[in-house]
């Protein structure tokens, strides 16, 4: 076995740890920092897969960004530093239902994908070309993680909240 694999099974064992603590940790601070380690491993599988940009925006949007405002909203809300969250005792098994389905879903498209050398489409050049290809060919993806932002900062807005 070469290093690359040996090197992605590791990072995943570190990016499933993290992703399992970050849901499992009764301290919403620590999940916040579990987080981002989730997030900085993420960005070394796209090291691994020779997606430099990639691990450079997970890193400077998410790592950075995202966890950031994330720990500034905690602080900023006192209420929930030292506190412990009981964050398992609500819908722990739906969400262990709907984990399941996508986790399937997703090994079954992975399991489906033709095997073996495929033609790399030449990648682009510019900043221009990659806007045009974020916008024409990658739109989908785009909003989806529009979406998935949103979603992340209601979910801050919710927690942020005081019950006056």
């Amino acid at each position: 076995m070469s290093a690359e694999p040996l090197g992605l099974i590791v990072v995943a064992g570190f990016l499933i740890g993290a992703s399992l603590l970050v849901v499992l940790s009764r301290n919403l601070f620590h999940s916040v920092l579990w987080l981002a380690l989730a997030l900085v491993a993420t960005a070394g599988i796209f090291l691994l897969l020779h997606a430099e940009f990639l691990a450079a925006a997970q890193v400077l949007l998410y790592a950075g960004g995202v966890v950031t405002i994330v720990v500034f909203a905690i602080m900023l809300t006192e209420r929930l530093v030292g506190q412990t969250i009981r964050q398992m005792n609500r819908g722990v098994g739906w969400g262990a239902v709907v984990a399941g389905v996508v986790f399937v879903s997703i090994a079954a498209a992975v399991l489906r994908a033709p095997t073996g050398p495929r033609p790399v489409a030449a990648a682009p050049a510019t900043t221009a070309a990659l806007g045009r290809a974020l916008l024409t060919e990658w739109v989908l993806p785009f909003e989806v993680l529009a979406v998935l932002l949103v979603a992340a900062l209601l979910g801050a807005v919710y927690l942020a909240r005081t019950d006056d």
